[in-house]
């Protein structure tokens, strides 16, 4: 099963646009964890079991586990989502972005062997830095377009040609390089009006939209401004928020509850959501 395929099938199956960013910073972690020699694994063993029938992905963040020398530790987080709950699609964040030889070395990276379903990756040195990518046609590339930082208008807003850059790469990508149709964007949910747009120009691409909760984006623009037709179309990513929402021992049942709540307030401004099959909490 492809990405695509995948990710279609988690959307239906969970009734959820909702990706639990898996961040995790070791000076936020509940005490009980801190003397654990694979604390990160532990806790987000723990977040994943406590959510795995709320959401439509999960979405690691290399630089929380290269930064401590945990890379294992990642390895044994993919490994036990696909182990346990193989029909949820792993998003590798690693927004990697080079060429040549060294494009091939993080593509082999991400699909060999960390096993990532999707990787994030920046299209702003061109083609030839994504073909490495592209090329995997079971995997989901996902191309930063317009991103949820407060300094994303430096670059990505300047007018070419008449219209901003992030608007020329988002028609790029959808008509030049999604030949194996595994391509989606990062928009960031702080910029609605600006993903009403990008939809406008790329159909029905899944977007992986970054900024819910911690960093302010509304709920109700950005379902409203880039959903399809059929309700679908987003990764609705939250991570802090979800992670931190409790900081004792009961820190994965907080986790869920605020996933619930996220997937729920969701759902009530999407065109066309599927009947709540999965997940509920009475």
């Amino acid at each position: 099963m492809s990405f695509i395929e995948k990710l279609k099938d988690a959307w239906k199956r969970t009734n959820s646009l909702v990706c639990v960013g898996l961040d995790p910073d070791l000076a936020r972690f509940p005490r009980h964890l801190e003397k654990n020699a694979e604390a990160i694994f532990r806790f987000n063993k723990e977040i994943v079991d406590a959510t795995h029938d709320l959401v439509c992905a999960y979405k690691p963040q290399i630089a929380y586990f290269s930064a401590v020398s945990a890379e294992r530790q990642l390895e044994q987080t993919i490994e036990y989502i696909r182990s346990n709950y193989p029909h949820i699609p792993v998003i590798l964040d690693a927004k990697r972005g080079d060429i040549g030889s060294t494009a091939e070395m993080y593509a082999t990276e991400a699909f060999s062997r960390y096993g990532a379903d999707a990787v994030t990756i920046n299209p702003y040195m061109g083609h030839d830095s994504a073909e490495p990518f592209l090329r995997h046609a079971d995997r989901g590339i996902v191309l930063l377009c317009r991103t949820s930082n407060s300094g994303a208008s430096d670059l990505q807003d300047l007018v070419v040609d008449g219209a901003p850059i992030y608007e020329h790469v988002a028609k790029m990508i959808a008509e030049k390089w999604n030949a194996n149709r595994n391509c989606l964007l990062v928009v960031g949910a702080t910029w609605p009006a600006q993903m009403a747009k990008i939809r406008s120009l790329v159909g029905d691409m899944p977007f992986l939209v970054p900024g819910v909760g911690a960093q302010g984006g509304d709920v109700e623009a950005l379902v409203k401004a880039g959903q399809t037709a059929d309700g679908t179309g987003l990764i609705i990513s939250s991570s802090r928020a979800i992670l931190y929402a409790g900081s004792g021992v009961d820190y994965a049942a907080a986790a869920r509850a605020e996933t619930l709540k996220l997937r729920d307030t969701i759902n009530k401004f999407r065109c066309a959501p599927q009947p709540d099959i999965a997940g509920t909490d009475s």
